[in-house]
């Protein structure tokens, strides 16, 4: 029974055991589902159930009949203006990290956008190229480009021509790797195993990226300074390219320098003048398209090609390539490029999608999503295309101009085609340089992810951590074998984590049920012979030995050695005895010799196995109470704790060989007449000890309370006690806000107790 009295309340019941909750409060059977349910759920059809599977599968038949054509078109027409304007820009300038002619990026920036919009699940996300997933795409077409690699030449002799250019076998070699890692996608989207997203945590992501576009920056360098860099793949390849660069450096190109620092500075200029007034300007400044124009009128009208010796765009052909299958030998040969990069691809769309679904409050399906991106890929490489994902300032851009759905992203597409179909030969005399230096302009958000550092410092050290190794290992590593690294060093912190948890002891705060980590209170109360302790992780086979170690602590002893000590004390009491040298009066112990010899020689297996069992006192005429003085030189710690509460409600599972270990504890405290309990355990974590015959005649399942409360008042009962001593450094006129009755029953009141523990 509850009764509230203003902002207090009042509960009386009995005080419960598991086993008592149990018998009064019968649990209701439940049908547990097996596998064959599940597998008739999956195989069953209905027309509900076949409309839902249809509209999941084609997300755009859901939203587009309820377009709201009056109030969102003109938003969407104006944002994939701006949107399209940019995938143009990005496309080109994201085509240099592959290593290919940067015409190929207008179809990365095309294909993915018209397949996500009728797949995906996103409203405001930007499908196209993303510099990481460029850089990854490039790295593995330096790695199989003949010129930069003689084994990759080697290997690839089946799939080159004598006749053929390198240009077409890098553009074959990204466009394998983008319609594999396609593949790869789809097939998870199928599988339903999305959810592996999650062990890309947001600190990882964030590291990856910053730590990309640190390699993004580095690769660059050599479109705006103009220089012969070889491209490098294997670890500490960052370091090769600077080496390269600087070696070179006096070969610098000065006009694509020149332009790359002004296009830079006016760039960033105008980025922050649109920030700072984001609010007033209908939309944001187009700068890119704005210098793009400008950079290439200039470089035409000056002939900066002949003049200056400048590296162009080139030529642009108009309209579409034909698809082309993909090479085999390729596939075979980057098999983990792909799957690196369908991971980082989803990973980084679903984190974007996800950001914008909860601004503006709508689901997302991270299956679907992997169906929209894989099918994407798919398509996109076909038609000699590059990976894609979504860029984060190109999304920004699309949701800040007032994206309401994807027909903005469609919008965009057609900006892009119209590129490819007619435009496209205008971009000819453009330099790589301004490209490049487009291209940097847009990793300023990624970069500025260094002050996470401080912001997850503050809120948790492990995370913390994850950024910086994650960063660390893909600038030594490089992207894929960096991102791997990454995975396992975040799967570790968690073993870390949980095998080193931190424990605390438990006291009472302010008279009340509640019980806290007694370090952090000032109004403690902890009644004396009491012990409470509590695991907040699980405990399995890693952690088990640290857990008893942390127990050993907080209690102040080791019941293993107390029982070793009480054991050996035994034998010298019987062996007294049984001379006849130990008598027992009234007042204690008299024995009638001076010394007994205590022998120090080092005890076998057998013997230490016979220390650790139970104590036997059955065949003694008395009984020993081993806090008193012991007759001779027989010294036993003594010790003044009689009960031992262990908090598990945050313990989530416990492993076999961890129950052998808990077991083998329990034991050591019982057999020096501690008492154990646990408290705060769900039914299912008693019924899987039952089910390893956990219980014994030593451990019985009796030792499990609903809470710590509950345990505490069976002690004070089960001690006989109406009140108990509080430790020496507490006031003795304390008082408690509980009385215990007869009845069980537990009442919370202002009252006058005297405690004092009886033993």
């Amino acid at each position: 029974m509850i009764e509230p009295i203003g902002n207090q309340y009042i509960v009386a019941r009995p005080v419960y055991s598991a086993n008592a909750f149990g018998e009064e409060h019968k649990k209701k059977h439940r049908y547990h589902k097996t596998f064959l349910d599940h597998l008739k759920v999956c195989c069953s059809c209905s027309t509900e159930k076949a409309r839902k599977i249809a509209l999941s599968l084609l997300p755009i038949a859901s939203w587009l009949p309820a377009y709201r054509v009056k109030e969102w078109l003109l938003s969407d027409i104006v944002s994939g203006i701006s949107t399209g304007l940019v995938c143009v820009l990005q496309g080109l300038a994201y085509g240099l990290l592959v290593n290919i002619p940067p015409s190929y990026g207008l179809y990365a920036a095309f294909f993915p956008v018209i397949i996500y919009f009728f797949l995906g699940t996103s409203r405001h996300i930007s499908a196209g190229p993303f510099p990481v997933l460029s850089m990854m795409v490039g790295a593995t077409v330096s790695r199989l480009t003949p010129m930069s690699n003689p084994v990759a030449m080697d290997s690839s002799n089946n799939s080159m021509s004598n006749d053929s250019s390198l240009d077409d076998h890098k553009v074959m070699v990204a466009a394998t790797v983008t319609v594999f890692s396609g593949i790869i996608q789809l097939l998870m989207g199928v599988l339903q195993v999305g959810f592996m997203v999650v062990y890309l945590s947001e600190s990882l992501i964030s590291g990856f990226t910053t730590a990309a576009a640190i390699h993004v920056l580095v690769s660059q360098l050599k479109f705006i300074l103009q220089l012969n860099v070889l491209s490098y793949t294997d670890p500490f390849s960052i370091f090769k390219v600077l080496n390269s660069i600087f070696t070179q450096i006096e070969k610098t190109n000065i006009a694509d320098l020149v332009t790359s620092l002004i296009i830079f500075f006016i760039l960033f200029v105008v980025k922050e003048i649109n920030q700072c007034y984001k609010d007033k300007l209908p939309v944001p400044i187009p700068i890119e398209l704005i210098l793009t124009v400008i950079a290439t009128g200039v470089s035409y009208g000056f002939d900066f090609r002949n003049r200056f010796k400048v590296a162009v765009v080139g030529k642009m052909e108009s309209g579409f390539q034909p698809p082309i299958t993909p090479d085999m030998m390729v596939v075979q040969e980057t098999i983990g490029d792909s799957f690196s990069i369908a991971i980082v691809g989803f990973a980084v769309a679903f984190s974007v999608a996800t950001v914008y679904s909860l601004k503006h409050d709508y689901p997302i399906d991270g299956n679907q999503e992997l169906i929209a991106l894989g099918l994407g890929n798919i398509v996109t490489g076909s038609f000699k295309g590059f990976a894609s994902s979504t860029a984060l300032s190109r999304s920004a851009i699309q949701e800040s101009t007032g994206c309401k759905t994807q027909v903005a992203g469609i919008l965009s597409a057609v900006i892009v085609l119209i590129v490819i179909m007619a435009l496209g030969f205008l971009l000819e005399p453009l330099q790589k340089s301004v490209l490049a230096a487009l291209a940097l302009g847009n990793l300023k958000g990624m970069l500025m992810q260094f002050m996470e550092i401080r912001r997850l410092w503050q809120k948790d050290k492990y995370d913390c951590l994850i950024w910086i190794m994650t960063f660390i290992f893909v600038i030594v590593l490089g992207l894929a074998l960096g991102l791997a690294a990454s995975v396992a060093f975040q799967l570790l912190t968690i073993v870390f984590r949980t095998q080193f948890p931190k424990c605390s002891t438990l006291a009472n705060v302010g008279r009340s049920n509640i019980y806290k980590n007694k370090k952090d209170y000032s109004d403690m109360y902890e009644l004396e012979g009491v012990k409470i302790f509590r695991c907040p992780s699980p405990i399995y086979f890693a952690n088990i030995n640290f857990f008893k170690q942390k127990l050993i602590e907080a209690v102040g002893f080791s019941p293993l050695r107390i029982l070793r000590k009480r054991n050996k004390a035994m034998k010298k009491i019987r062996k007294l005895q049984k001379e006849g040298l130990l008598q027992v009066t009234p007042k204690g112990f008299i024995c009638t010799i001076d010394g007994l010899k205590d022998s120090d020689e080092e005890l076998d297996n057998n013997q230490i196995e016979e220390l650790n069992q139970p104590i036997n006192t059955t065949d003694l005429p008395f009984q020993i109470d081993w806090n008193a003085n012991l007759p001779l030189n027989i010294v036993v710690p003594k010790i003044e704790l009689h009960s031992l509460i262990l908090d598990f409600s945050a313990v989530s599972f416990l492993d076999v060989s961890s129950m052998r270990g808990l077991k083998t504890i329990l034991q050591e405290f019982i057999r020096i007449k501690v008492d154990v309990y646990i408290v705060g355990t769900d039914d299912d974590f008693i019924e899987k000890l039952e089910r390893c015959e956990f219980f014994d005649d030593e451990v019985k399942d009796s030792i499990f309370f609903l809470t710590i409360h509950d345990a505490v008042l069976h002690i004070l009962m089960k001690k006989d006690c109406s009140t108990s001593k509080f430790n020496s450094s507490q006031e003795n006129d304390r008082k408690l806000d509980f009385t215990i009755h007869t009845n069980g029953g537990l009442r919370n009141r202002e009252c006058r107790v005297s405690v004092e523990t009886k033993f």
